[in-house]
């Protein structure tokens, strides 16, 4: 038998591999993960007997599940959406939202810092925010990772 003959069945490999995922899929995989993980620092927050309560303005404002989840779902839908679309226009808005996005969830976390609540509050509202930075970059990198292997 010749060594020449390589059977036709045998598939080929791709020479990159797609993440398979497209943008609303990245997009809801984003404000989901997001939205977990800052649920589970807000039930570690409560189980400190960290008060959960910022005052401003002489009014407090309780930290509850439905604001956590709106704070954590609406900001990255809306930024990440808007880098996306600005992305079809012109492909360079995606690395750059990418980093200023991260950098604008980081810079918010001066809001809990200075918010005089009390140190569990501050600790748990800060993570959130950071938490929020990452997934913006990650959910950004997978949509980025994702258009490159097209």
């Amino acid at each position: 038998m010749s060594s020449s003959a390589v059977p036709s069945s045998v598939p080929t490999v791709p020479a990159a591999r797609r993440s398979g995922l497209t943008w609303w899929q990245v997009l809801t995989a984003g404000a989901v993960g997001a939205t977990v993980v800052n649920l589970i620092v807000l039930a570690v927050a409560t189980l400190t007997d960290a008060s959960l309560v910022v005052v401003d303005g002489g009014e407090e404002h309780p930290i509850t599940v439905g604001g956590v989840i709106g704070s954590s779902v609406v900001p990255l839908v809306a930024g990440v959406g808007a880098a996306l679309l600005l992305a079809l226009w012109k492909p360079v808005f995606l690395p750059i939202a990418q980093y200023v996005g991260t950098g604008l969830a980081l810079l918010s976390v001066a809001g809990p810092l200075s918010s005089g609540a009390d140190g569990g509050t501050v600790a748990a509202l800060s993570l959130m925010h950071v938490t929020l930075g990452v997934a913006v970059f990650t959910t950004l990198q997978l949509h980025r990772r994702h258009r490159r292997h097209r």
